[in-house]
């Protein structure tokens, strides 16, 4: 009883440990503020490199999504079904949106990739 005991504890905090989601967040950030609600979801910085994970909830299968980025390159994704597809690459001083992505309805992941460090960005998405 006490084996089976310790290797359930150990399946639990091996769990735990590694996560649950599919996608994880990974970055060096300065002035770095985000929030992930079920439906909208922002980032804005001032020094950002590395990946950024929100998870979206899409009942109609669509996001609404703005950017700007001052310097630096960045790709956006989304997974909907099991497939990472590209929405938009952002280069050094432009901007994008209001614009649409077709996802398909439910949980929708929105990965920020940089290539690279990026400056002064503001991304937004919302379920529509």
């Amino acid at each position: 009883m006490k084996k089976c005991l310790t290797l359930a504890l150990a399946a639990v905090l091996l769990l735990t440990a590694c996560g649950c989601g599919k996608y994880s967040s990974k970055y060096f950030a300065v002035g770095f503020v985000h929030s992930n609600e079920a439906h909208n979801a922002f980032m804005s910085f001032h020094s950002f490199e590395g990946t950024m994970v929100f998870k979206l909830s899409a009942e109609n299968g669509k996001i609404r999504y703005s950017a700007e980025l001052e310097e630096g390159s960045a790709t956006v994704y989304y997974d909907s079904g099991g497939e990472k597809t590209p929405v938009f690459t952002i280069g050094p001083g432009e901007s994008t949106g209001p614009a649409l992505a077709l996802t398909g309805p439910g949980r929708v992941y929105v990965i920020v990739e940089t290539d690279g460090k990026c400056m002064n960005g503001n991304f937004s998405f919302e379920a529509v």
